[in-house]
């Protein structure tokens, strides 16, 4: 317990800004459904065909999975607030428009016949006796709405647009209780509180419940606009960084923004870190929501670019690698890749040493007199690629008894627990050295090499030269044990990634001190 009250007092500006940007999203998506869901209600509380039909609409768009909506839409919208907007405000729209009209539909007939018998017209009808009426049952479904947003919200993290899903998505890559805790019982806190709040107004008078929706609203976007950029003098080019879930992006991605911004002064970068998927990155710098990534030349191969059909499936040297990823983004999306570090973060097979020991383990070709006995934790990219366990499958001839997907920090934890006993990892996790595991010897050469650069489009490494330049003096430097050390710094003994990217880049005469 003493941990975590540390960890909130080290973090507390954190998760100041994490709680208001929570809300932010929150309650714009929910100002946004609701006028949505309220006038289409409206709209159809006479027509109640129509009204099915789109009620099972919103009911279908609220069984699709969050992150399968995010992946749609960021090639649509990009990254950051607006596609978590969009999702949000998607699975808010159901019990809204359902309370709403159930509410309207309610309304006895003969209420509705006295008011045409006074002349009221069809809005003074519904202004003055239809919305009153039924504003209980719609104030209803707009708590129920709220506290659906505020708990789906914490996946905008993933995106990069904030929230208290970052102290949760930085507790799973690192193992730390304290931030998952502090994520998770914060949005359950103002899930809890504002339902409340909500329930209380409600039963003095259902319009100062919306009425107060409403001015929070309006004060949360006020205060946005006011720390946004909007409205300050735009003296520096902004450029944008991203980089995936996990620290050794973390730790890269604020080595590019130093080299950067000492190199040119006409610049600011802005860092996006924690980002899910390869898909994610590399759709958001295909629409220009972003400028630069760090990404790795197998991935590259594997993921990203079409292989000719004749070189798919072929292991060639690293720099064969580098050369046919560069030549195809150039080519295919008219994207530049500079040129790579030392360090090879390839794919590996990872075991516990007493099971290794145990079984006698020392290459992944060991594993087929076991693999009946065999629990396999993998990422779920992992299991689907052809380079992963498609792979194993195909060229070591190995299927397992048990193969279960997982997020990547909880297949350490897995195996730590025993719930697993084979796991994929990347060879400079800090991980391996911190659970005692030990990687299995890729024998036939399964897994490509894996080196990392930045990706960018062509167009912006041609107008900013100095940028290139910068990013260029990374290139051949980081050996693997320098970022297996460095992973180990900031997942394992906590120090910041900014620092141990400024220390290495000191230490290494990269970087001015």
């Amino acid at each position: 317990m003493s941990q975590l009250f540390k960890t909130i007092s080290e973090r507390r500006g954190d998760i100041v800004t994490a709680v208001f940007e929570h809300l932010t999203i929150s309650f714009f998506a929910l100002l946004i459904a609701s006028v949505i869901a309220i006038f289409l209600a409206i709209v159809l509380s006479h027509h109640k065909r129509t009204a099915g039909i789109v009620l099972q609409i919103t009911s279908i768009l609220q069984t699709i999975p969050s992150l399968a909506l995010l992946g749609l839409l960021i090639p649509l919208v990009g990254i950051g607030t607006i596609p978590a907007l969009i999702a949000l405000v998607i699975y808010a729209l159901l019990p809204i428009f359902q309370n709403t009209f159930v509410g309207l539909s309610q309304i006895d007939p003969s209420l509705s016949e006295a008011a045409d018998a006074f002349g009221l017209s069809r809005l003074q009808k519904l202004i003055k006796l239809e919305i009153p009426l039924a504003l209980p049952v719609i104030v209803s479904g707009v708590r129920t709405a709220l506290v659906l947003i505020i708990g789906t919200a914490t996946l905008a993290a993933l995106i990069g647009a904030g929230g208290l899903g970052t102290f949760i998505l930085l507790g799973i890559d690192r193992n730390d209780t304290n931030l998952i805790i502090i994520g998770a019982v914060l949005s359950a806190l103002l899930a809890i509180i504002f339902s409340a709040l909500i329930g209380f107004m409600q039963k003095k008078r259902p319009i100062v419940a919306v009425i107060s929706l409403l001015s929070l609203t309006v004060v949360l976007g006020g205060i946005s606009l006011a720390q946004s950029d909007i409205f300050k003098p735009k003296v520096k080019e902004n450029i944008v960084i991203a980089g995936k879930l996990g620290s050794e992006p973390e730790i890269l991605i604020n080595m590019y923004k130093d080299l950067i911004e000492a190199q040119d002064k006409n610049v600011t970068v802005t860092l996006k870190p924690n980002f899910g998927k390869t898909t994610f990155l590399f759709n958001a710098l295909k629409s220009d929501k972003i400028d630069i990534y760090p990404e790795f030349t197998g991935t590259v191969l594997e993921s990203i670019v079409k292989v000719p059909e004749n070189e798919k499936g072929k292991v060639f040297s690293s720099e064969a690698t580098y050369q046919k990823g560069k030549k195809l983004l150039k080519s295919q999306f008219d994207m530049d890749f500079l040129k790579p570090m030392s360090y090879q973060n390839t794919y590996a097979v990872a075991v516990k040493k007493s099971f290794a020991k145990a079984n006698h383990l020392t290459t992944i070709s060991d594993l087929k007199a076991i693999q009946d006995k065999v629990k396999a934790g993998f990422t779920l990219e992992f299991i689907d690629r052809g380079d992963g366990y498609k792979g194993i499958q195909s060229k070591y001839g190995e299927n397992f008894a048990s193969v279960s997907s997982m997020e990547p920090a909880l297949r350490y934890q897995a195996i730590n627990s025993g719930a697993v006993n084979v796991i994929d990892a990347y060879s400079t996790d800090s991980e391996i050295k911190r659970y005692d595991l030990v990687v299995l010897k890729d024998d036939k050469q399964l897994f490509p090499p894996y080196q990392g650069a930045p990706i960018l489009k062509a167009d912006f490494a041609k107008a900013h030269p100095k940028i290139v330049k910068a990013l260029n003096k990374l290139a051949g430097k980081i050996s693997e044990s320098d970022m297996s050390e460095m992973n180990y710094d900031v997942a394992v003994k906590k120090v910041s990634a900014e620092k141990v990217a400024q220390d290495y880049l000191e230490k290494h005469g990269l970087l001015e001190k």
